[in-house]
């Protein structure tokens, strides 16, 4: 199935949608997808790609084009943590102090300073992971504290809902965490200007609520093969 719609396309809706289009990235989510597609959507001047697999990307690092920004999306284990500082322009899932500080660590060694967001498990859900938000308030001078990472953002995937407004309502929830813990932070060293919400499903209302990254896969691609 070819893809539904083009980069130009979803350009435009971001410039509809968002209340500040200059400040939002569209983030092509390219996991289990080929380097022949991913290249097509290059030549359509896009150029950041997100990958959930970090075997998968690291294959695609080295085969494609330099000037691709890539981001992990997908969750980390701290197993592969040496393997993927330095890789990636954004890494997106910092689910625990314990992955940060690993991060902190391996950056520190080689000389970098990795952007990060923190991951935030909006609906407390099982079957997903992140902070919750109580548990990343109280984390959050310790996170704040480790050398090496620099955190941009907060990324969320909140409970899927055929629901509009209770969708929106975690995207609230999240703008309103990152603006308290703003207050609390030193944006010279942690800019946490940066919000990755928002997929295929329901980014307009992502961008509506704040997004400035949102990360959008088989609506670029079309389906998976």
């Amino acid at each position: 199935m070819s893809a539904t719609k083009t980069i130009a396309d979803i350009q435009a809706e971001i410039k509809k949608f968002s209340p500040h289009p200059e400040k939002v990235k569209l983030l092509a989510v390219s996991k289990k997808q080929s380097i022949d597609k991913i290249r097509e959507l290059v030549s359509q001047q896009q150029t950041a790609f997100g990958e959930n697999y970090v075997q998968e990307a690291l294959e695609k690092i080295v085969s494609l084009p330099k000037t691709i920004e890539w981001h992990l999306i997908g969750h980390l284990q701290s197993k592969k943590v040496n393997s993927i500082v330095g890789k990636f322009a954004y890494i997106h899932s910092i689910d625990s102090v314990k992955i940060a500080e690993l991060i902190g660590q391996k950056s520190k060694s080689i000389g970098v300073i990795q952007k990060v967001f923190i991951e935030v498990n909006l609906g407390n859900e099982d079957t997903k992971t992140g902070f919750a938000k109580d548990t990343l308030v109280a984390a959050w001078e310790k996170l704040t504290q480790i050398d090496s990472i620099q955190i941009v953002g907060l990324m969320a995937l909140p409970p899927a809902s055929e629901n509009e407004s209770i969708t929106r309502g975690y995207f609230k929830k999240l703008y309103q965490l990152q603006h308290d813990l703003r207050k609390k932070t030193d944006t010279s060293l942690h800019p946490l200007d940066s919000l990755s919400m928002g997929t295929s499903q329901d980014y307009p209302i992502a961008l509506q609520e704040g997004a400035t990254v949102i990360r959008v896969g088989t609506l670029l691609f079309g389906e998976r093969t």
